[in-house]
């Protein structure tokens, strides 16, 4: 009996699509850990590669069932107030994210200033930094956490500083001395980030990440792996060992969470391509990005509320 080529790729796709599907859903049975009063569960959604207005985005977070949304600070008035509008109209939280572009660290400063200021002013979950460049010495990244932990003490607005590559927090070592000369700064765990840069699973820094994780208060729960931040797509059987990796990292700290009654927020974070992998030639993503983070939301709702 003959296949074609077409056949072939079409019935060995078709074949293993359950197996695809079935990988993630492993990880959504709740964790069996008692939580303390005051412990709660919020999970938001990305905009990130999404082409519609404010109201449209808020419409399909809340359709799909999340509490609320981590946005990047819109620097237009105008356009925060038609944020604040479709978060007000279709009843969600939000959190906000910023980084500076600028090379110069005296004008990074002043524009990273200048962001937690008007930020903290309209009192969200939180602020999630992009802090500093990774090329800042040390001085000067404890400076920006420093002012930010200050505006967090005066405003009330938690100040979350990013595992993230190209940033003050970009490898393990690096985060681990600012975590041990700053008391006061608490993370935002993106460890897909530390998978790509450190080309490992982290196996041979754990005492720093278990440091890391002791003062993380927001996940970004995307799954990367030594070659990358981001896998083509969770449920698929193949990324097994990396799923079981990030899980065990998050459960730690939703641990720490639920033992201490305090709130854990998680953004679903998977990308668009180029973050997403395309084909070659056509720029089409191998895997539905909304349909994989709708996915994870419901896998971390079942796994830790």
């Amino acid at each position: 009996m003959k296949i074609n080529r077409r056949d072939f790729i079409t019935t060995t796709a078709l074949a293993g699509t359950n197996l695809m599907l079935n990988s993630l859903d492993a990880f959504a049975h709740p964790v069996s850990q008692p939580a303390q009063a005051g412990y709660s569960l919020l999970v938001l959604a990305t905009n990130w590669g999404f082409s519609g207005s404010w109201d449209e985005f808020c419409a399909k977070a809340k359709t799909a069932g999340y509490d609320g949304c981590e946005i990047w600070w819109p620097g237009d008035a105008t356009e925060r107030k038609k944020l604040f509008e479709a978060l007000t109209r279709h009843n969600l939280k939000i959190g906000f994210l910023y980084g500076s572009g600028e090379k110069d660290f005296s004008k990074h400063e002043t524009q990273f200033y200048q962001f937690l200021a008007d930020a903290a002013a309209t009192r969200p979950l939180y602020l999630n930094c992009h802090s500093g460049k990774d090329y800042f010495t040390a001085d000067q990244k404890e400076k920006l956490i420093n002012h930010s932990i200050k505006v967090s003490a005066q405003s009330g607005v938690p100040v979350y500083h990013e595992t993230h590559r190209g940033r003050g927090l970009y490898s393990v070592p690096v985060t681990e001395e600012l975590l041990r000369r700053v008391p006061g700064l608490r993370l935002t765990l993106d460890i897909s980030h530390w998978c790509n840069v450190h080309e490992s699973y982290l196996d041979d820094q754990a005492e720093a990440v278990n440091l890391a994780l002791s003062r993380t208060d927001h996940i970004h729960a995307r799954i990367g792996h030594p070659e990358g931040p981001q896998v083509n797509d969770p449920r698929a059987p193949e990324w097994e060992h990396a799923l079981k990796t990030h899980f065990a990292w998050w459960d730690k700290v939703v641990a720490e969470k639920k033992q201490a009654g305090k709130q854990m927020t998680c953004l679903t974070e998977f990308g668009p391509i180029d973050y997403m992998p395309a084909l070659p030639y056509t720029r089409q993503p191998v895997a539905d990005q909304w349909a994989i983070n709708v996915h994870m939301k419901d896998v971390l709702r079942n796994r830790y509320s």
